[in-house]
């Protein structure tokens, strides 16, 4: 027998209770979630049917999509998991902020509220960000705008809070397509700048277009 604070406690009882604490530890385990990926997408149709296409150029087949019909080109958050070869599970889909390069309008229309940086990168043919901002009910207004010059791509990132009162960081994802920066005959490697005003200060992003 063992004892525990001088009180007898019954071998086999403790055996009992291991074991049946192993089984339920094995029963939790043999539960597996399915894997699964999130991407940025670009929604594209074949006939009727919504497919997606990431930025690798790869178009993936959602085995079934429900109240979810989607513009050609729209840009999408895609949370989704393989079933066989293209064909997908869509866990969710939902649209970002899809927008283009605006070749007037700098500086004037600009506006340089802050923002908090998650990411910034490039993508296929996008410049993609994740930022924070501080969101309270009233919607925000972006742009992306160049820089009128013959010698450098000069992207400026405009927010404005349109007066929203201080509320709770929201996290905004945003996709800009840089059709605008390609050169008609030129397959060269395109180098660009984006400024981007935040909370502590301009920063400023150099990156390149494929």
């Amino acid at each position: 027998m063992l004892t525990t604070n001088n009180n007898p406690f019954p071998f086999y009882l403790l055996l009992f209770l291991i074991s049946l604490s192993l089984l339920q530890s094995c029963e939790k385990e043999g539960k597996r979630l399915d894997d699964y990926w999130v991407n940025f997408a670009t929604v594209v149709k074949s006939n009727t049917e919504v497919t997606f296409q990431l930025d690798n150029n790869k178009v993936l087949i959602p085995k079934e999509l429900k109240d979810y019909k989607g513009d050609i080109g729209q840009r999408v958050l895609l949370n989704y998991s393989f079933l066989r070869g293209d064909t997908i599970k869509v866990n969710s889909v939902s649209n970002i902020l899809t927008g283009n390069i605006k070749l007037t309008g700098y500086p004037e229309q600009q506006f340089t509220d802050p923002v908090n940086i998650q990411s910034v990168w490039v993508s296929g043919n996008y410049l993609n960000m994740i930022l924070e901002i501080d969101y309270n009910k009233t919607t925000h207004s972006v742009a992306l705008f160049k820089k009128p010059s013959l010698t450098e791509n000069a992207l400026y990132f405009s927010h404005s809070t349109n007066g929203d009162a201080a509320g709770a960081p929201v996290l905004m994802y945003l996709s800009f397509s840089l059709d605008n920066l390609r050169v008609s005959g030129n397959e060269h490697p395109i180098p660009f700048t984006v400024y981007i005003n935040t909370h502590s200060g301009l920063k400023t992003f150099q990156l390149i277009l494929k």
